[in-house]
């Protein structure tokens, strides 16, 4: 992880600095990593995290500074309530000045309080088509700790933090993608050389033991290649 030499305000250099990092990220870990890093650096916060939103299921704590971070986040995800959730839904950013004082989440406020969190900045990473990536959360032990400028600077690292992520995403998805299909290339080749199939005949029965077992056909090649045998 590279130190970032951060100037107040932050740099334009700084976050050139860290757009070449994030593009260098060999994967989405690494990527979320850099980010949280240059968050606890580029901004007056404590503790800074990332949450990603996978739809179709629970928002998943993807980076921490501190363990504390993963306790605000699991408290909202548990409940589906919060300004994580809000962020999430609503694409908007949700400025909490103190947690002792805060209406709007009184039972997870209160517990927020609790783990000596005062302040929460949650900003959401949209990306240009405006789908949801996640979202960024920044948190101080102090009341009051994010002003105006600290708002601009982590919505300039969110934008930068969205491009970033869906771009590692999207690479690892072709990853596993040309990694299933050299799965079940070796699959195939197997039945064809044992049973004397053509490659459509092989590529047939891989599909429908997928389908009868309800397994993905990669795992079904993969136990193929393994084992010798076709699942039961």
């Amino acid at each position: 992880m590279a130190d970032f030499d951060i100037a107040a305000p932050t740099s334009a250099d700084a976050f050139a600095r860290l757009a070449i990092e994030l593009h260098d990220a060999p994967g989405v870990e690494e990527t979320v990593d850099a980010v949280v890093q240059f968050a606890l650096q580029a901004l007056n916060c404590m503790y800074a995290g990332l949450a990603l939103y996978t739809r179709g299921s629970r928002p998943e704590i993807a980076a921490v500074t501190d363990p504390v971070v993963s306790d605000v986040y699991g408290l909202q995800i548990d409940s589906g309530n919060g300004p994580l959730m809000v962020a999430l839904r609503e694409r908007s950013t949700v400025l909490i000045r103190d947690t002792t004082h805060d209406d709007r989440w009184p039972v997870w406020a209160a517990k927020v309080a609790g783990l000596g969190v005062r302040s929460v900045l949650d900003v959401p990473l949209t990306t240009g088509d405006r789908a949801t990536v996640g979202v960024l959360g920044l948190y101080s032990a102090d009341p009051d700790a994010f002003g105006l400028d600290d708002e601009a600077i982590a919505q300039i690292l969110a934008r930068h933090a969205s491009v970033a992520v869906a771009s590692a995403r999207h690479e690892e998805t072709m990853e596993q993608a040309v990694d299933a299909r050299k799965l079940v290339g070796q699959a195939m080749g197997i039945l064809m050389e044992r049973f004397d199939l053509d490659g459509d005949r092989a590529f047939a029965i891989l599909k429908r033991y997928s389908q009868d077992t309800n397994t993905k056909l990669r795992d079904v090649a993969q136990q193929l290649i393994d084992t010798r045998k076709l699942p039961h």
